[in-house]
This record gives structure tokens, sequence and C-alpha cells, in this order.
């Protein structure tokens, strides 16, 4: 298995390590065909990029593509804002965005005081202290994913159930109905053996991304990969890897809408 493309690598203007430059070197290094640069959305309370560094963001993406000779892609890591699928990458924003990513995170900017407590607070607190989630909580996560895929054109829902508790397998039919990628993060485990194999069989497509926070881990696969095998994922349902580039919704989006 041989990553094609890498979708989700973070730098300083968030908290990852390195610069776009930087991030750019590394994968032309490592012989990928593109690579996307995925900052915290504009709502993450600790890490996010701020709006008004988007500008200077894309111009140095453009800046960096032009100086290495690599594909590199302005992109997000956006973040689900509410349980009716607000996200804080705006319409008006689809325009300046080459990739798509979103998550639940939970040091944001809710949607409202329901949305603090429920995504937020609930999620912390239940992960925090190991205590067994409500069926509550997991059903407001749950719809908060699927409504943020059916109104936004998402590319990839990043780590799922990382830090929060979702019914993953309803995720991934929203995903599959869609168009949406589950991304398959090589950084750390968000689902169990157990879950992959229930999601698999719903026929969601996959991708897999290092989530990387400095050029080291640009392009590292092998925990993603290790757990693909035990499971046994089709590598032909994961599409940027072995040559392949996915077919992403944004760019769909923007070729009928914009």
């Amino acid at each position: 298995m041989k990553l094609t493309a890498d979708y989700h690598t973070h730098t300083t203007y968030s908290d990852g390590k390195n610069k776009i430059e930087e991030n750019a070197l590394r994968a032309k290094e490592i012989g990928l065909k593109e690579v996307a640069i995925s900052e915290h959305g504009f709502s993450h309370l600790c890490f996010g990029i701020k709006r008004r560094e988007k500008e200077r963001f894309i111009k140095e993406i453009r800046e960096a593509e032009e100086k290495t000779g690599m594909r590199v892609l302005v992109g997000i890591e956006s973040n689900i804002r509410g349980y009716e699928g607000e996200c804080d990458l705006r319409p008006e924003d689809f325009k300046d965005f080459d990739v798509y990513l979103c998550g639940v995170h939970i040091l944001v900017k809710y949607a409202s005081l329901r949305d603090l407590w429920h995504l937020g607070a609930g999620n912390y607190i239940k992960n925090k202290t190991f205590l067994k989630p409500s069926k509550q909580l997991v059903k407001d996560t749950t719809s908060a994913y699927i409504n943020a895929i059916k109104r936004n054109p998402i590319d990839v829902v990043t780590h799922v159930n990382f830090q929060c508790f979702a019914d993953a397998v309803e995720v991934a039919k929203a995903c599959r109905d869609y168009g949406t990628y589950m991304e398959l993060n090589s950084k750390k485990n968000h689902l169990t053996d157990d879950e992959l194999y229930e999601v698999e069989k719903t026929g969601v497509r996959f991708v897999v991304n290092s989530d990387a926070h400095s050029i080291s881990r640009i392009g590292d696969c092998k925990l993603a990969e290790e757990q693909i095998m035990r499971v046994g994922i089709p590598l032909d349902r994961i599409d940027n890897i072995d040559g392949r580039l996915p077919n992403f919704r944004l760019a769909e989006y923007k070729r009928k809408k914009l």
C-alpha cells in the first residue's frame, strides 16, 4: 500500500511545527502527487487559523506550489459547530479552498448553548472520565455529523469518534450516500477494529491521511495500514493509494455552483 496523496497536514498556521513550504518539500521528497495544508477551522478557540490570515495562508500555499513544483492544495479541517450541522467554513469561503475536511473537535465556538453542552462539554466529560456516554449524547453527536454531511460539500470527515461518541455506522452511511470520504487517520486510532469492520460493510469509501503536525510524519500511514490489514479493508475502497486520487465533493460543487 503506497500513499498517493496526503490531505491532512498542519503547519504553524494552526498547531503544526513547520511552514507550508517545508510540508510541500517533504511531500515532494517522498514522492506524493499532491499534499493539502488543512489547518484547524476558524472557530477552534486554541489552534484554529484566523479569518484575517486566510488571504496570506492561500498566498503562501500558491507560492510554495510554484517554488517547489509540488501540487499543494488549500485545505481546512473545519469544525462541526452544532447539532444542525453548522460548520465554520461558510459557503462564501468555498471558492477559496481546494479540500474540505471536517470533524468534531472540543474547543470550538459552538452555534448555541445547547450545542456547547451536548457536543462540547458532554463529549469532553465522558471522554476524560471514561464514563459510558448516554444514548442522547450519541444521538446528538451522530446527528451533528450527518447533518453536516448533508448540508455541506464535505470531502472527508476526519477521525470519527476521536474524543467524541457517535454511531460510526450511521455516519458512514451518510458519507456513502452523499459522496463524502471517511478518513483512516494514521496519527491516532479513532475507531476500534470491530467498529471499522461494521463501517466497511456500509460500502463507504476511504482516504488514509497522516494528520501530520511535523514534516517527519507527512505521508506516514503505518498505523492506519496496520488496522486496514487486521480488519481486511479492501484496498480498492481507499482512493488515495497506489496511484489513485479521490473525487472530491467540493470540487464538483464549485464546478456546478460557482
